[in-house]
């Protein structure tokens, strides 16, 4: 297998820093074109047996919006009850989510009842399906970024109150629930760190045995 040239390799390496989990969105629209070509990075993606188990829905209505932001404020709220003291005062301070100004919200789905890849690679590790959907998303974060969008990751969710308020069915596993949209800063520091939350590690823990 060929090795891309230097000059492509530094501007991957690049992208890869500039990829921000982007909280703080201005509110222009995506032209839909440009979200098929994101999207479309999930048709590159690998996965399990090439078993594909990846399921999206498009987040559109008002009432599904409005259900899944309710949903993450209830989540943030429990969330904020389990910090204490200072911790309480920095968690509260943080912006979490861009669900209220993200132009386009997607969540996305492991669907852990598919036979498609007739199980292979999956048996014994059933959680590898949905290790291929996060492999998908990474990619299509990575094209995103390159056409000057940002995506932000919200985990701070019920994710079987909003899987039954988006009527999937009962198999299908939300892994991801994505907001989509230009940002209004880039920048190769995470938030959490240029807020003091929490420092990226300088060290890899790789241990030999």
């Amino acid at each position: 297998m060929a090795a891309f040239p230097d000059d492509f390799q530094d501007q991957l390496t690049l992208l890869m820093r500039l990829r921000r989990d982007v909280r703080r969105f201005r509110s222009d629209p995506v032209e839909e074109a440009l979200v098929t070509h994101c999207l479309d990075a999930f048709r590159l993606a690998p996965s399990v047996g090439l078993s594909e188990t990846w399921r999206l829905v498009r987040v559109q209505t008002p009432a599904a919006r409005a259900a899944a932001l309710a949903n993450y404020k209830q989540a943030n709220a429990a969330a904020l009850a389990g910090y204490g003291g200072d911790e309480a005062a920095d968690y509260s301070a943080l912006k979490l989510s861009g669900m209220e100004e993200a132009p386009v919200h997607l969540a996305v789905f492991s669907d852990e009842s598919s036979d498609k890849g007739r199980g292979l690679g999956a048996q014994s590790m059933p959680e590898m399906r949905r290790y291929s959907v996060v492999c998908a998303i990474t990619l299509m974060w990575l094209r995103a970024r390159a056409k000057g969008l940002g995506i932000g990751w919200v985990s701070i969710l019920d994710a079987q109150a909003l899987a039954r308020r988006l009527d999937v069915p009962d198999d299908w596993v939300l892994v991801g629930y994505l907001c989509l949209g230009w940002p209004e800063a880039e920048g190769e520091t995470p938030e959490l760190e240029t807020l003091g939350w929490e420092e990226r590690r300088r060290d890899l823990p790789i241990e030999t045995r």
